[in-house]
């Protein structure tokens, strides 16, 4: 309901006719409490805290039961603008609250970091008398153009750094320790406490990070442990108050083998691992990532679909996707005729994805969608990356020794060596399809944004030419863009382009920029 209808009236000149903000929806403070009473009185379930509250609420497939909710929005960024160009953050915050959009009121511009986390400091103990709840501030580079050139590490961009506040802490009582099996295969150990409120909150699990943590820290079963919430939300052991044991307490077992599928384990530096793809364990988050939309984007297939086909035995390992039949699907919750066909379709469309995908999709410890992209460029082949030594891979700039033995290992295990040949017999072993004058890299040193809709490719067929020529496409527009790759309605990027004197070439003009080049690929 902060969202504005319309233009304050005089509050523009112009208005744009394209515009797209991004925001942080939250719930007041006392907006909730007066909420979560009328729950009570209703006899309905009520909410821990105000994050909880907005995030069930956003969830919701009724709009109106959304609706319904006090929730409010606080607006900081312009992600596309057909008008003016906003060269810093603070003019953005201006612009945004002149257009009648909510901005937080707190927010301050200054010439110095040292004066930006003094001003963070002083928060820490007065952000009580806010109307919402925050675990820290944000500092940001004020240019936005600077933010730009200095780019992202994964999805953090260097141009802002949190300032966490201090988090709160409590003591309770260790009870056991348990082990989960992550999606990579990772053994991590978390507490099991007896439940204690931190912030509001009943906590009765907590993380413990590692082995490694438990040893150095000396935390023993029985122990009373330190408790605190990071961030506010993830709570975690600090450590034991030592001057509490009373004698009883006891020292806690590392595992040798799986507690999920009992294969023998793997140990690098503090961590354990479980290197089998095929762990009952990991299938459900292993389906999850392999059918993703930065992998195989299979249509249709999400987290509840991995966890019904998971559970009902469908899928022993990732590579059973393909072998699911409409009947089977038809046996599941939720599935009728129509939505089984479709999801079917999306799995077969799935055969034909690209090698990078295909790499990034199967859950090789330390691979990503950037580094997976580099092993199908250099390899070309599923084929030949199994026969991949340890000192091949780390020839490669970004892997090391650990990436190298991950990728050895995950090829030299049995369950993943099925998966690999299931994938073979369902057809989706793609191959990388360059020559070796695309493998020069003659896009190499050049930067490219693309804007609007391209004639023939898509926007990821596009990026996927681009970087298999040597260059690299970024979102945002740049002192140091070499090109802009326009298509229909290529929006205010072209305005900022040629105000910044950077040339635009269409679909073609980027095909010929590569000679002798093999478009088999699209």
């Amino acid at each position: 309901r902060t969202l504005p209808l319309s233009i304050p009236s005089g509050a523009i000149t112009e208005p744009p006719r394209h515009l797209v903000v991004r925001g942080e929806a939250y719930m007041p403070i006392r907006a909730f409490t007066e909420w979560n009473q009328r729950l009570e009185v209703d006899g309905e379930r009520t909410y821990v805290n105000p994050r909880n509250a907005v995030s069930g609420a956003l969830r919701q497939l009724d709009s109106k039961v959304t609706a319904a909710r006090p929730i409010a929005l606080l607006c900081y960024q312009v992600l596309e603008l057909d008008g003016p160009t906003i060269g810093s953050q603070w003019s953005t915050l201006q612009y945004l609250s002149n257009m009648g959009f909510p901005v937080a009121n707190i927010s301050r511009r200054f010439e110095n970091l040292e004066a930006a986390v003094a001003c963070c400091e002083s928060w820490a103990g007065k952000r009580d008398a806010l109307d919402y709840e925050i675990d820290g501030m944000v500092i940001k580079i004020d240019d936005l153009m600077l933010q730009a050139d200095l780019g992202t590490v994964g999805k953090d961009p260097r141009g802002a750094i949190a300032f966490k506040f201090p988090a709160l802490e409590v003591t309770t009582t260790l009870l056991e320790i348990g082990v989960n099996v992550g999606r990579t295969g990772v053994l991590t150990p978390y507490a099991v406490l007896q439940p204690v409120k931190v912030g509001g909150v009943t906590v009765k699990q907590a993380t413990l990070h590692n082995f490694g943590f438990i040893t150095e820290k000396d935390i023993r079963l029985g122990d009373r442990v330190l408790l605190k919430r990071a961030g506010e939300v993830i709570p975690y052991i600090i450590g034991p108050v030592t001057e509490a044991r009373a004698g009883q307490e006891r020292q806690p077992e590392i595992p040798n083998s799986c507690p999920s599928c009992g294969e023998m384990i793997e140990h690098e530096e503090v961590a354990i691992y479980c290197i089998n793809s095929a762990c009952p364990a990991q299938i459900t988050r292993n389906l999850e990532h392999f059918v993703s939309r930065s992998t195989l984007d299979i249509e249709g297939f999400g987290k509840k679909v991995a966890d019904l086909v998971a559970k009902a035995g469908l899928v022993k390992d990732v590579a059973d996707v393909f072998s699911l039949t409409k009947e089977q699907l038809l046996e599941l919750e939720g599935f009728a005729d129509r939505k089984a066909q479709a999801l079917l379709a999306a799995i077969n469309a799935a055969r034909s994805t690209s090698l990078e995908r295909l790499i990034a999709a199967v859950g090789i410890r330390g691979v990503g969608t950037v580094m997976a992209s580099e092993l199908a460029t250099r390899f070309g082949s599923l084929d030949a990356l199994q026969q991949a030594t340890a000192a091949d891979l780390e020839a490669i700039e970004g892997i090391g020794p650990n990436i190298a033995k991950a990728i050895v290992e995950w090829f030299s295990t049995e369950g993943n060596l099925s998966v690999l040949r299931k994938l073979q017999q369902a057809r989706c072993w793609p191959q990388q399809k360059m020559t070796l004058k695309i493998l020069s890299g003659q896009m190499t040193g050049k930067t490219f944004v693309i804007t609007g809709k391209l004639p023939i490719w898509t926007r990821r067929q596009t990026t996927s030419f681009i970087q298999k020529h040597g260059g690299r496409v970024t979102s945002n527009l740049s002192k140091s863009t070499t090109y802009l790759v326009i298509g229909e309605n290529p929006g205010g990027k072209l305005a900022k382009a040629q105000d910044l004197d950077i040339p635009q070439i269409d679909e073609a003009a980027l095909r010929a920029l590569v000679q002798d080049r093999d478009e088999s690929a699209f």
